[in-house]
């Protein structure tokens, strides 16, 4: 019984339209990776939360360091979940600095995950496409680790694998790396990797958030959603009763004289509208009313953040979580 070194799927090779089909038992990856890995070419995988929170209930009967990997730019509103499953010490590693402008200092951005109740021994910010941080990230491990095994757990699409091939590129002669793409469910189980005698990564599959909107879009605007650059903040003096419009992914109203940041993907178009229109009123309305300094987050889509109050109504896909936070930057 083989597993795909790129997924953890275990490999067969009877059922083409089954999970771990390949034509040679033999080969190190399933037929999804390598088309993933070579061509792009994504098959979607539909799962469910079951088999990760067993995963995180075996995991909580070890003593074993957990990594949990959060993308700053995607931060779920429900990450104190993991609590429910997992007692374990918790070395927070958050990813893709990359993406917050450079004038978000560190220490602003570790500082603000003290609001969290997690179970935190330390915090780390790192950035897979930059190698940022990786060697302070690699020593905390190991001085963190309480056997060989160490943890890796987090959301879909938070960077998790990325950062483990990283990891393994830096401080191994492994060549074999973890199948990554920017569509969910890409890791299907398990997936060990033993840099060494001392340590052994495990990757997990990331915990899929049913609300994100790359669950409820085209799967051709995923890469235009995600970012893939630091972003540029696109800031904005709105009168009252002017709309803005995201692509046809989200309408603002704007019932109030407002100053916001928009923080998305720059490949995302802004549009201002000076005017009543009936454009994307079919979506489902949200009214919301914002302190000073408040975020508001579009789950998958960005944030944007109220630099005075503001009341504003948008009108958004209804399977997408919308909700208020204090302000990330």
């Amino acid at each position: 019984m083989c597993k795909c070194i790129g997924c953890g799927v275990l490999l067969q090779n009877e059922d083409s339209n089954a999970l771990g089909y390949t034509r040679n038992i033999l080969n190190k990856f399933c037929e999804r990776c390598f088309r993933i890995n070579n061509y792009n070419d994504y098959k979607f995988v539909v799962k469910d939360n079951a088999d990760f929170i067993n995963i995180l209930t075996d995991i909580n009967k070890t003593n074993d360091l957990v990594v949990l990997v959060v993308d700053l730019f995607n931060i779920n509103k429900n990450i104190e979940d993991i609590n429910k499953y997992i007692k374990n010490n918790i070395l927070l590693v958050l990813t893709k600095r990359d993406l917050i402008p450079k004038s978000c200092y560190d220490k602003k951005l570790i500082e603000y995950f003290s609001n969290y109740n997690l179970n935190i021994i330390d915090t780390v910010i790192v950035s897979s496409i930059n190698n940022y941080n990786f060697d302070t990230l690699y020593d905390k491990i190991l001085k963190y680790k309480n056997s060989s095994n160490v943890y890796f757990v987090g959301y879909t699409n938070s960077g998790k694998s990325t950062l483990i091939n990283k990891i393994i590129y830096n401080y191994s002669d492994i060549s074999s790396m973890i199948t990554t793409s920017s569509l969910p469910n890409t890791t299907i189980d398990t997936i060990s990797i033993k840099l060494s005698n001392e340590l052994t990564l495990i990757d997990t599959p990331g915990l899929l958030d049913n609300f994100d909107i790359i669950n409820h879009i085209d799967p051709s605007l995923i890469k235009k959603v995600i970012p893939t650059n630091e972003i540029k903040p696109a800031t904005y003096q709105i009168k009252c009763f002017q709309s803005i419009f995201l692509d046809d992914l989200l309408r603002i109203d704007f019932l109030s004289n407002s100053n916001v940041t928009f923080y998305i993907s720059n490949k995302i178009n802004i549009n201002r509208v000076y005017k009543n229109t009936s454009n994307l009123a079919n979506l489902k309305k949200y009214e919301f009313e914002l302190l000073k300094d408040q975020d508001i987050v579009i789950q998958g889509l960005g944030f944007i953040k109220f630099a005075s109050e503001g009341k504003v109504i948008l009108y958004l896909n209804e399977y997408t979580r919308v909700f208020i936070r204090k302000s990330l930057i």
